[in-house]
């Protein structure tokens, strides 16, 4: 019999970003759930998202189509598992929208955002895999420097934002 993990369990396979972004917690927020927004920083360049969907509540729809510069396309099609407005969103590729199993569960994405000090915005974004080779794949996608990208540009647009 497998025991069940503890409330507190800490996941174990996880690749983690967290920054300081110059940029109002609103500023910020509106890029992750607003979808014209979102297709703006989503994707390090000259890499691209088209297509976003966003439909904001627990088992909603989060999809998008990541677009390569040589006309590759990717769909991406998840569901929201848990929302905190403005301080967390937490999605999965494991689920479609209708509680549907996917054909491969990837990951787990958690997005944190707490306001800081002069108009600041601590971010942090951890993508949880469910074992060390869908880790090791992330990681050879250039998650990290993917990621330092995608973040330099969401504090661009969101900085723009009124």
């Amino acid at each position: 019999m497998v025991e069940a993990p503890e409330a507190s369990a800490v996941p174990k396979y996880v690749l983690t970003v967290q920054r300081l972004l110059d940029a109002k917690l609103e500023q910020v927020w509106r890029c992750w759930t607003e979808p014209e927004l979102l297709e703006k920083w989503f994707c390090p360049r000259p890499w691209f998202l088209t297509d976003a969907r966003i439909d904001l509540r627990t088992g909603g729809e989060f999809s998008a189509v990541f677009n390569g510069p040589e006309g590759e396309k990717f769909n991406s099609v998840g569901v929201y598992l848990e929302i905190e407005h403005q301080r967390m969103l937490k999605s999965t590729d494991a689920f479609l929208p209708g509680w549907i199993p996917s054909e491969r569960a990837f990951m787990v994405s958690e997005a944190r955002f707490e306001e800081a000090s002069g108009g600041c915005t601590e971010f942090t974004f951890r993508a949880m895999h469910w074992n060390e080779s869908a880790l090791k794949e992330h990681e050879q996608m250039q998650f990290h420097a993917g990621w330092r990208k995608v973040v330099d540009q969401l504090e661009e647009i969101a900085r723009s934002l009124d």
